[in-house]
């Protein structure tokens, strides 16, 4: 039997979100209290959901996405109501629209939203604050769906596995650096897959059982490293996922997975919250790391002065 979606509270004036971005922010707003909408805690985490799988919600029937969030289809009826929209069709225009959007070039329609933009020409200083906005809102995305057991397993791995390889391309290669660094910190035997001089299929042959593979690709997703995640995973080697939606490739081809937003103004993927994340998940895997992190840590700065590279 289905538990019953507690109902939302209204003002006359609240206009229901017409983006898929603006139901994330609202969602985010939900958990913090600053919303003039009132969710229960299961209503909430089924909006939640639903936003996170765009894509799905799109195309699918209101009977399938029921029984997909173990609701009833009248109850997802009436939460959507409750949000403001006219009906479950209302609802789900907003998501088909985001689709239908999403055609085309990401690049070039991320530089049209900025350079189209209503903001002042002159307005340097409103760029830049709307761009830190939005990376908050990305963090408090996240930081909403984080799971203190994914945490912990996935910073065990990292601390424990013999070998570990990162895997990202253009913009999230970034990413996937700033990680291996971090780890490079405080464990030995970290490095990207693809170093230099060396092929893909070269650097997964010297990964066996009991090495981990980070991989990370957002939307507009990279089929190489899906392909990369999928065969290292069918090697029997741990992969972790760092991605933006539960319809990621990545997501059904990682043991373990992180749910990070980047929606933003910027002309590329905004890297924003996946910085703060793999700040936080090198405190982790240091801290499980105890004495050996500090070990590391002391080694590589006697190299540093032995080789004088800081200036005092």
């Amino acid at each position: 039997m289905n538990t019953p979606l507690a109902p939302a509270h209204l003002t006359e004036s609240h206009l229901p979100p017409r983006s898929v971005e603006a139901l994330r922010e609202l969602v985010v707003r939900i958990r913090r209290g600053e919303a003039e909408v009132s969710l229960g805690k299961k209503a909430l985490d089924v909006v939640a959901r639903l936003v996170d799988r765009p894509e799905e919600v799109a195309v699918r029937s209101i009977t399938e996405l029921a029984a997909w969030l173990s609701v009833n289809a009248s109850t997802l009826s009436r939460l959507v109501r409750s949000l403001g929209y006219a009906g479950f069709s209302d609802f789900q225009g907003v998501f088909r629209e985001r689709i239908a959007a999403g055609h085309g070039n990401f690049y070039t329609r991320q530089g049209h939203r900025l350079i189209d933009a209503d903001a002042g020409a002159d307005d340097y200083v409103g760029v830049v604050v709307q761009l830190a906005r939005e990376s908050i809102a990305n963090v408090d995305g996240f930081l909403s769906q984080l799971d203190a057991t994914e945490l912990r397993q996935a910073a065990r791995l990292l601390a424990r596995a013999r070998r570990v390889r990162l895997y990202g391309v253009r913009q999230i290669h970034a990413v996937t650096s700033l990680l291996s660094y971090g780890l490079s910190l405080v464990r030995p035997d970290v490095s990207l897959l693809d170093t230099p001089g060396q092929g893909i299929a070269e650097a997964l042959a010297q990964l066996s059982r009991g090495d981990v593979l980070v991989v990370s690709s957002v939307k507009p997703y990279s089929r190489r490293v899906a392909e990369v995640a999928r065969i290292a995973g069918e090697s029997g080697i741990a992969v972790i996922a760092l991605t933006d939606s539960r319809a990621s490739p990545l997501a059904a081809r990682a043991g373990h997975v992180f749910f990070i937003p980047h929606q933003s103004s910027f002309i590329s993927n905004s890297i924003g919250a996946y910085v703060v994340f793999c700040e936080g998940l090198v405190n982790l895997v240091a801290k499980e790391l105890g004495g050996k992190a500090l070990r590391a840590l002391e080694r590589q700065e006697r190299f540093l002065d032995a080789l004088g590279v800081e200036m005092r």
